[in-house]
């Protein structure tokens, strides 16, 4: 198993795509909290229902320290898609179930790469979002760990990267086609989820569902400020929001091993 895990780390980390991905998280959760550090903390957004958000000062600091987490977690949804797209776009998924024949442990060590990716990627997001919101926090005379809630809101971030890869590893085996997958797979959490969500939003049968979707549980994870107003969903706490997207990501991950266990390879 040891062998196998050590194979995917090797897989990755040995193409160009690692740090051109690292590059971009780092980026964008620096400027993401840089924007929203300012943002959130002027004068007039401070102001009661000035820009319709309501929060503490933690959960201020929160989302400006993960503001560039929804970058952050369609990225390692792609890279979720890639670890098994490349595998069957290159013709290497034979040889790689060739070398580990027990497919249950080479799609284990894939999942516990991808843990370990998304985590590495996480820390790599936090320097970047950390060193630029706590500054933008401290010019705003706001201090930049109020709580210690803010470190397990850190450590959730990396835990939700970790699970939105594995979800990225489900549809990636869902659909074999690369490009399809990652179409698909980031269209959905992008685009159609969140206007699904603001629709549903307005049915009061419905709104209940809402917090219960991939993106609003990893939103709820790091207990950021959240919409106010009547229309306005309530969202989950963040152990249950960590435990609904870790059950969207163990039903993909198990769903992909099973089939990659049951279907024939050429």
């Amino acid at each position: 198993m040891g062998a196998a895990i050590k194979s995917e780390f090797l897989k990755f980390f040995t193409t160009r795509l690692w740090w051109g991905m690292a590059i971009g998280i780092f980026v964008a959760g620096a400027l993401f909290a840089g924007f929203f550090g300012w943002a959130f903390t002027s004068e007039e957004a401070m102001a009661s229902g000035a820009t319709g958000i309501q929060g503490s000062d933690t959960q201020i600091v929160n989302s400006v320290y993960t503001a560039g987490l929804s970058v952050g977690y369609l990225l390692l949804l792609t890279v979720g898609i890639l670890q098994i797209g490349a595998e069957y776009r290159h013709k290497t998924i034979s040889s790689t179930l060739l070398s580990t024949p027990r497919r249950v442990q080479a799609m284990g060590a894939k999942i516990v790469a991808l843990l370990g990716i998304g985590a590495a990627y996480g820390l790599v997001s936090l320097l970047g979002s950390v060193s630029v919101g706590a500054i933008v926090l401290s010019l705003r005379d706001i201090d930049p760990f109020p709580s210690g809630s803010v470190v397990r809101t850190l450590a959730l971030s990396l835990l939700a990267l970790g699970l939105w890869a594995l979800i990225g590893l489900g549809v990636g085996i869902l659909i074999p086609n690369q490009v399809a997958a990652i179409l698909v797979g980031v269209g959905v959490a992008w685009i159609v989820e969140p206007l699904l969500g603001l629709g549903l939003s307005f049915v009061d049968a419905l709104k209940g569902v809402v917090p219960y979707f991939p993106s609003q549980a990893t939103n709820a994870m790091v207990d950021g400020v959240t919409q106010n107003g009547p229309d306005a969903a309530q969202p989950l706490s963040w152990w249950a929001a960590a435990l609904v997207l870790t059950a969207y990501a163990a039903a993909l991950s198990a769903f992909g091993t099973w089939r990659t266990v049951r279907q024939d390879i050429s």
